[in-house]
């Protein structure tokens, strides 16, 4: 698989002690450099204004890097318009993950292949005009957007991190459709399944679990049931993954018990759906996943789910908690009736 990554992707909140620190991406890029998945590593760039600006709009992009720009090495401080720690390298930081990004998307697209942007600071908490949590700017809300804007084709964002892709479901519509799971309650506190909508041209299905945990099976069974029935209706062209590993057990930000067995399972569930509607293309953006070791592992296990191309382990829908299992079943019934929810 192709791999979007360089050092530059460790600046942001380099030597201040965050859950979202420079180890996550250099211990996953070592990880794979071990296993001999790095030989088709990219570097990343450092993104345009006004490629970020497919999502974000040009006075919160100024307000980013004015703020950055005013720091002194050393200082952090958050943007006025959420909770987002920066300091005098997230600009640049940010921008490059979106150039990282971009740069996966090329590859993908003109590859008609699997691409991952090994990317930091995450981006899907990132709402057009105002960063929250770990997230800047909208990674994959911009690549999603890029693609459908450029090809006219269609985009379907699977999101399976333990929080809710809030800034991601904001940018949905246009071609891009947004399906995810999430933990509740949990932050940011969105991602109601009411709005629910099942159409062709966008999509938005928010499937949330029980904060408590789920058991591997069930969590897996979700995805695999709603993303077959979605892919159906909406018929994509290219699928954009925020592949958040915060769900896996232990984990210090997240954990829903899941057991991280479930990323190779993710693997091949995109890589049936790459095959199936997109011609191969397929684009995994990281997310979450705060323990380093377990996240290197993670993320090698997608890839290799993803390059390995077989049928995901059988999944019984009665593995999936009553709740969860009634709105996967609405999502079915609408995809098969062709009509919103």
């Amino acid at each position: 698989m192709l791999i979007a990554y360089d050092d530059g992707l460790t600046a942001h909140l380099a030597g201040v002690p965050h859950p979202e620190r420079p180890d996550r991406v250099r211990v996953v890029a070592r990880e794979l450099e071990r296993r001999g998945m790095f030989g088709e590593r990219v570097d990343a760039r450092v993104a345009r204004p006004d490629e970020i600006a497919r999502v974000h709009p040009a006075a919160y992009i100024e307000l980013v890097r004015r703020t950055c720009g005013a720091l002194e090495a050393g200082d952090v401080a958050q943007l006025i318009t959420g909770d987002t720690d920066v300091d005098a390298g997230s600009y640049e930081g940010a921008a490059r993950a979106v150039g990282a990004t971009l740069v996966a998307l090329e590859g993908a697209v003109d590859g008609r292949r699997g691409a991952f942007a090994l990317v930091r600071p995450p981006g899907h908490h990132a709402e057009p005009a105002r960063g929250m949590g770990f997230c800047v700017f909208n990674n994959v809300a911009i690549a999603a957007r890029t693609f459908a804007q450029e090809t006219g084709g269609r985009a379907l964002v699977l999101d399976f991190d333990y929080h809710h892709g809030n800034g991601t479901q904001a940018a949905t519509g246009g071609g891009v459709s947004f399906f995810g799971t999430h933990a509740d309650p949990a932050y940011p506190g969105t991602g109601d399944p009411r709005d629910n909508r099942v159409t062709a041209g966008a999509a938005m299905v928010n499937v949330p679990i029980d904060a408590r945990g789920i058991p591997t099976e069930g969590f897996v069974a979700i995805h695999t049931r709603a993303l077959r029935a979605l892919a159906e209706r909406v018929q994509p062209r290219l699928i954009v993954v925020s592949a958040g590993y915060d769900v896996v057990a232990g984990d210090p930000v997240g954990d829903l018990g899941v057991d991280a067995s479930f990323a190779r399972q993710m693997g091949r569930l995109v890589r049936e759906i790459a095959d199936t509607y997109c011609e191969g293309r397929a684009l995994f953006v990281l997310e979450g996943g705060y323990d380093p070791q377990t996240l290197a592992g993670c993320v090698a296990e997608t890839i290799l789910g993803f390059e390995e191309a077989v049928e995901v382990d059988r999944t019984d829908a009665q593995s999936i908690p009553a709740r969860q299992r009634a709105l996967v079943r609405e999502v079915e019934d609408a995809a098969l009736a062709g009509h919103s929810l």
